[in-house]
């Protein structure tokens, strides 16, 4: 490889992120946000259902 490939490839790759249709900071903001709230519901229905398994073993011991 020599440097002129190695350029070559770095235009080309800043050339293609040009291209990249990149989210507004709302857009961000709003999807990151929907990652956070379905991961708090998320752990709140595991968590309901851990509790009521623990209590079915509890039981059955």
């Amino acid at each position: 490889m020599n440097l002129e490939t190695i350029t070559d490839y770095l235009k080309k790759s800043f050339n293609e992120l040009k291209k990249v249709n990149w989210l507004t900071r709302k857009e961000t903001f709003n999807l990151t946000l929907e990652v956070i709230v379905f991961a708090l519901v998320f752990i709140i229905i595991y968590g309901i259902v851990d509790s009521f398994l623990v209590r079915i073993i509890l039981l059955l011991k």
